[in-house]
C-alpha cells in the first residue's frame, strides 16, 4: 500500500549549513520588512531559518541568500525557542539552485567518529 509522502516527513536529507539571507513577507516586502538572518539547515526544496518574527503557516515568503537568485515558498510551521526567536520550515515553490546546495547535494555527511 503506497503511504503518503506528508505523513512520512521530509522527502530529502537537509544540509545542516548556515547561509545568511534575507527573509520577507511577500505581502508586506518593503525595506523595513526585510529581515537578514540565517539558516540552520537547507535542501533543494526547503529550509529551517531562524526569525525574530512569527509566522503563520501558509504565509508566502521570499528568502534570498547574499549574491543569490531569490526563492519563493510557505512557512510550513513555526516554532518558538526559547531566547524568543523563531524557527521557521519554508518548503520552497521550485528546487533551488543556490551554489551551496549544488556544491554540497550528494557528500555523504556522516557523524563524527569518537575518540
Amino acid at each position: 500500500m503506497p503511504q503518503d509522502q506528508a505523513l512520512k516527513g521530509r522527502m530529502e536529507r537537509r544540509l545542516p549549513i548556515i547561509v545568511v539571507v534575507s527573509l520577507a513577507h511577500i505581502e508586506r516586502a518593503s525595506a523595513k520588512g526585510v529581515e537578514w538572518t540565517y539558516t540552520d539547515n537547507v535542501s533543494a526544496n526547503g529550509a529551517r531559518i531562524f526569525s525574530r518574527h512569527f509566522w503563520e503557516p501558509g504565509d508566502e515568503i521570499s528568502i534570498t541568500p547574499f549574491r543569490e537568485e531569490t526563492t519563493y515558498g510557505n512557512v510550513v510551521y513555526c516554532q518558538r525557542l526559547a531566547d524568543g526567536r523563531y524557527f521557521i520550515g519554508a518548503k520552497f515553490k521550485d528546487h533551488v539552485a543556490w551554489s551551496i546546495v549544488r556544491r554540497y547535494d550528494g557528500i555523504n555527511i556522516s557523524a563524527p567518529a569518537k575518540s
